[in-house]
């Protein structure tokens, strides 16, 4: 697996992880500005950037053990995990699946509402070999992943009550590609979670790189909770 890091080596981890498609370079802007006292690591995840394999790897649970030797403890502090998009169940997943070695998480416009997740015309087209043999490997991954997603969510949905830490959610209003409908799913399902929502009314999909400065205020508000994640 491949990844990028920056800051304070000694300083609180905090993992991004990108949607699909997409790679650790999508939050260069975070590493190039990591907040003082935290060390900053980016991946690509499994199928995409500079990670193996080259096809897709649509189980959200070996997307999240794909993250399990970077849950490392810094003073008896856990990583933060921060998720965009797909990334976000990435992340739950994760929390779930490690319980006791993940801090807290912060999930930015992040899709885990099975029923919202449907299957558009052009998807089964794309995932036919001729045409799949022609698209670039992060269209090809990507789409396979986003067609497998309904039922992977739904075997997560099954266990996100019982998941206890701080879980920050940040999501823009007028997100077209995951609807901002996942937040109220997100705060029913999470319930003994310490679930905090910054609701971002002209904001879209792309928080990574329209609203950092949102992103990193929820990074420091999630360092604030009791946690780990159990």
């Amino acid at each position: 697996m491949s990844y990028l890091i920056s800051g304070d080596p000694a300083g609180r981890r905090v993992i991004f992880i990108h949607g699909t498609p997409g790679e650790a370079r999508g939050w260069a802007d975070f590493l190039l500005h990591p907040l003082p006292g935290y060390e900053y690591v980016a991946i690509d995840r499994p199928g995409f950037g500079a990670s193996g394999p080259d096809g897709a790897v649509v189980r959200l649970a070996e997307q999240a053990a794909a993250l399990e030797p970077l849950l490392v403890a810094r003073s008896g502090q856990w990583p933060i995990l921060v998720g965009h998009s797909l990334g976000g169940p990435v992340v739950v997943q994760a929390a779930v699946d490690h319980p006791g070695r993940v801090g807290a998480l912060v999930i930015a416009a992040g899709s885990l509402d099975p029923g919202l997740e449907k299957i558009h015309w052009a998807q089964p087209i794309g995932a036919w070999d001729p045409v799949r043999r022609r698209l670039s490997r992060p269209m090809r991954n990507a789409n396979a992943e986003l067609m497998a997603l309904k039922p992977e969510l739904q075997q997560l949905a099954s266990r996100l009550p019982q998941l206890t830490c701080r879980v920050e959610i940040v999501h823009g209003e007028k997100d077209r590609l995951v609807p901002y409908a996942n937040v109220a799913f997100m705060r029913g399902a999470l319930r003994q979670a310490d679930v905090r929502v910054r609701t971002l009314p002209s904001q879209d999909h792309f928080l990574p790189w329209t609203s950092r400065a949102e992103i990193e205020a929820a990074i420091a508000r999630a360092a604030q909770g009791l946690g780990p994640c159990r």
